[in-house]
């Protein structure tokens, strides 16, 4: 299905995103040296519940996940990347901590992720390899425009992942998003310009790169749900939700600005 919305629910769309990216902000500002993966769970289930959202994940049982996932954000640490379950584990200096998170909200849902380096160290290939998904999903963004297809958006972010000399893997990639969290068409972390579907105002779309520095394919943990490179190097992920609209690509996760002292 793919869901074309109207003013009135783009209007929603943007309530929702940035409730979404608020919640990330808030996260990636508490996490830190000691923080529990299952304590940051609760503090979003918090924030979610008192904005009188839904999380998508809590009841999410697709055929790839051991469902259903139970809990209210993904976090993957180092070595995971997509669908990590929140467990028992202590974050440690250095972590590299993927967040994804998304939520519904009078009816329509966005979705975001942002990977970030916990405590003071700052290890070079991982500083590396946030800001390449980072740069990868602003030339995503970029190239989404009404009248350009999705391979136009795959092959630009592809090009930046490419050219930094990560491998692509193709089985998760972006998606349509509208009243559900996923929806078509899929957004291929590659491909070739010119081809898939047409885009056009109304259209949401979740665009999300991410990247492992020495492989292409993922393994499963034995939780059924989160999934890691096979080599056991780092990753990361970087998402947003955007609309098309007659210009071009509207971020709509973007956290409030902060208010002048």
């Amino acid at each position: 299905m793919i869901e074309i919305l109207n003013p009135a629910e783009l209007a929603r769309a943007r309530v929702t995103g940035r409730l979404v990216a608020d919640i990330l902000q808030s996260v990636r500002s508490r996490a830190g040296v000691g923080t529990n993966l299952l304590e940051i769970d609760r503090w979003v289930k918090d924030m979610i519940l008192a904005a009188g959202a839904r999380s998508c994940y809590v009841d999410y049982e697709p055929s790839f996940g051991r469902g259903p996932f139970g809990h209210y954000v993904c976090t993957a640490v180092n070595d995971a990347v997509l669908h990590g379950l929140p467990h028992d584990y202590a974050l440690a200096d250095g972590d590299l901590l993927t967040v994804d998170l998304a939520v519904v909200l009078d009816g329509v849902a966005a979705d975001s992720a942002i990977s970030f380096l916990v405590g003071d160290a700052r290890p070079s290939e991982s500083v590396a390899l946030i800001e390449t998904t980072e740069r990868a999903l602003e030339a995503g963004i970029a190239a989404a425009r009404p009248g350009a297809r999705i391979g136009d958006i795959s092959h630009a972010i592809g090009t930046v992942l490419g050219e930094a000399g990560y491998p692509v893997n193709t089985e998760f990639g972006g998606h349509g998003i509208g009243s559900t969290m996923h929806q078509d068409p899929h957004v291929p972390n590659t491909g070739r310009p010119g081809r898939g579907y047409t885009l056009r105002p109304g259209l949401m779309l979740a665009l999300e790169p991410w990247a492992m520095v020495d492989t292409a394919r993922l393994v499963t943990d034995p939780d059924g749900w989160t999934l890691r490179s096979a080599t056991g190097c780092r990753t990361a992920h970087s998402e947003h939700t955007v609309a098309i609209t007659d210009d071009g690509a509207e971020i709509l996760t973007i956290p409030t600005p902060p208010t002048a002292a």
